[in-house]
């Protein structure tokens, strides 16, 4: 019978981790979530577009913008690109 080890969520194993890149630190991790939830709003909103060219040249159009900004790690500018983003994506109050 062969006897299979268990691995512990706080033990490594004596494996090296998966991932090359550092830890995120919490703010980091916070900005990180409120990017990808944008991005989900956006590719709902591009959906509703009926399909045509003009709902492929969105999605293009945004994938290009995270693609641009994909490296940023400034957490003043992340935080600046997610609020312009979300103010830009709201549709504003009738007065």
């Amino acid at each position: 019978m062969r006897w299979l080890s268990r691995s512990y969520a706080t033990a490594c194993g004596g494996r090296r981790p998966r991932s090359k890149r550092p830890a995120l630190g919490l703010e980091h991790f916070l900005q990180r979530q409120r990017v990808l939830a944008l991005w989900r709003d956006i590719v709902r909103s591009i959906n509703k577009i009926p399909a045509s060219s003009t709902r492929r040249e969105m999605r293009d159009f945004a994938r290009s913008e995270f693609e641009w900004n994909r490296h940023v790690t400034d957490i003043t500018h992340i935080r600046y690109l997610v609020s312009v983003s979300w103010e830009l994506s709201r549709p504003s109050p009738a007065a």
